[in-house]
């Protein structure tokens, strides 16, 4: 067993150890118990592993300056955070030394450990945000360098009600803030009613991929209005000064499903005061629009009322 030292302690290593040009330790896995002294506290890092939850140990990684970056711990473990001691299993940091990222749970999912079996570990916790306590269960928490609030991830199935600048929000995956504290964007779980100065859209990305709850489709800008939206339900109309009518409606792909099945793909749109930019299909650059000389208006789509939220037949 080799000792690989670090600016928070030595580790114990048995595998290869990654430097960096400074010759401080990149990435090492540990193969034993040790403490490291973090700004956040005494933490040990994972070092054992198990028949299913985690069946391989994940590697320590640090900064060139000796900081960590990212320290998956052996157990659960009380870790002060901006919010207060919270429950951990992974965490990672900013290159200051102040928390980025926080995970309660921190199992690898596989065919033996499904993320039904990951949720079951998952205790609903109360988080203090710039909207209030909210309690729900969390994949994971974010933070920015000063140490406010970034982002909170839901786990999968999870949604809670959100106060936003348009009301009210159902929301899936997660919602975000910028630096100041003030909302940045939610990501709706059920199609929802917002207005928007080109008419009443119902915002809903059937897309969305919760990997965490940084960046969503329903985006506010300083002032509150809505930035970004998402839609698969909803047409744009835009009518210019000659009375030429634009009509940009939600598109259809085929299903992953195959068997002559389609879904719809989420129409994006993002506001600004000169123009109106409207992204049909992810693969084509969005069409824009400027806002002098049109009129806009909205209506519902039809044809997405089929399939609303992107449902798919098929088991996947």
């Amino acid at each position: 067993m080799n000792i690989c030292k670090t600016k928070l302690g030595d580790v114990p290593v048995a595998g290869p150890v990654e430097m960096h040009i400074n010759g401080a330790v990149s990435i090492c896995s540990p193969s034993g118990e040790c403490v490291l002294k973090t700004p956040v506290g005494d933490l040990v890092p994972q070092y054992s592993t198990d028949d299913l939850r985690r069946k391989t140990v994940q590697a320590l990684s640090f900064f060139d300056s000796g900081l960590p970056k990212s320290i998956p711990l052996e157990d659960k473990t009380m870790v002060t955070t901006p919010l207060g001691n919270m429950s951990a299993e992974l965490v990672t940091f900013h290159p200051s030394g102040g928390i980025s990222r926080i995970f309660p749970l921190n199992g690898k999912l596989s065919g033996y450990w499904a993320q039904e079996d990951e949720a079951k570990l998952a205790d609903p916790i109360t988080i203090d945000t710039p909207l209030g306590p909210i309690t729900t269960k969390i994949i994971g928490l974010s933070f920015y360098e000063n140490e406010a609030l970034r982002s909170i991830t839901l786990w999968p199935g999870e949604t809670i009600h959100v106060p936003t600048p348009v009301g009210s929000v159902e929301t899936r995956v997660g919602v975000s803030f910028s630096s100041d504290g003030t909302m940045e964007s939610v990501e709706p779980g059920v199609p929802s009613l917002i207005d928007t100065y080109v008419g009443k859209i119902l915002a809903y990305d059937s897309d969305a991929v919760g990997i965490h709850g940084d960046s969503n489709s329903l985006v506010f800008g300083k002032d509150g209005n809505v930035a970004h939206i998402a839609t698969t339900l909803t047409s744009v109309i835009a009518l210019d000064k000659d009375g030429k009518k634009s009509v940009f409606t939600p598109e259809h792909r085929e299903s992953i499903c195959g068997e002559g099945e389609t879904e719809v793909v989420p129409m994006h749109i993002e506001f600004t005061e000169k123009s109106v930019m409207i992204s049909q299909n992810p693969d084509m650059p969005p069409i824009c629009v400027p806002v002098e000389g049109h009129s806009f208006s909205s209506q519902p789509c039809l044809p997405g009322l089929a399939q609303p939220l992107g449902f798919m037949p098929c088991s996947i």
